[in-house]
């Protein structure tokens, strides 16, 4: 990948020989590798057995989690929070497994929609609960730096299944939890 990093600067106007420009390639790979690590991780091992039988049948949320992604139009970073719920059904997942599960779709060339959808649908399968809802609210550097040129503008995605897409109240539960509260943002 080095030498494709070097034909870009090249092909921008820049030497790759400059003392500034002189490791970029060998740094743009590797920051590319890790940016898109997510391709490598098997979610079944990323899990590592932290399913617990348990009772317990309440809401389960984390939220602001942070997430990086980088949009797979135009190579630009997209980043925000992202919010999840489940409503358990006799198994339970260890809670930093949720942010890792985040980390595994984000770290891959994506669209919003379809990371929203993956980590729903990872958290589906994986758990079987009565109901997993995701809201992802991201900016996006493609229309920030670029294009339309709106620095404040974020998106937000959903996706919601089972219980969280069939029961109002379910739903609106959870839209309700992850507002801001206090001095959040």
């Amino acid at each position: 990948m080095k030498a494709f990093i070097e034909q870009i600067l090249k092909q921008i106007g820049e030497d790759p020989s400059r003392e500034g420009l002189k490791d970029t390639p060998k740094r743009v790979d590797k920051s590319l590798r890790f940016l898109t690590s997510g391709y490598n991780v098997d979610i079944d091992k990323l899990v590592n057995d932290a399913l617990y039988s348990d009772v317990y049948d309440e809401m389960v949320i984390v939220k602001d989690i942070d997430l990086f992604s980088l949009c797979e139009h135009h190579l630009l970073p997209f980043f925000g929070k992202c919010h999840v719920a489940y409503l358990p059904k006799g198994k339970i997942i260890g809670l930093s497994k949720i942010p890792r599960i985040v980390d595994a779709f984000s770290r891959r060339l994506q669209v919003q929609e379809r990371l929203t959808t993956q980590v729903a649908q990872c958290l589906e399968k994986t758990l079987k609960p009565k109901g997993v809802g995701v809201v992802i609210e991201a900016l996006h550097l493609c229309m920030s730096m670029r294009g339309v040129e709106k620095q404040s503008s974020y998106t937000t995605t959903s996706s919601m299944l089972g219980c969280f897409k069939s029961d109002a109240r379910t739903r609106s539960e959870f839209l309700n939890l992850i507002q801001p509260q206090g001095t959040r943002r």
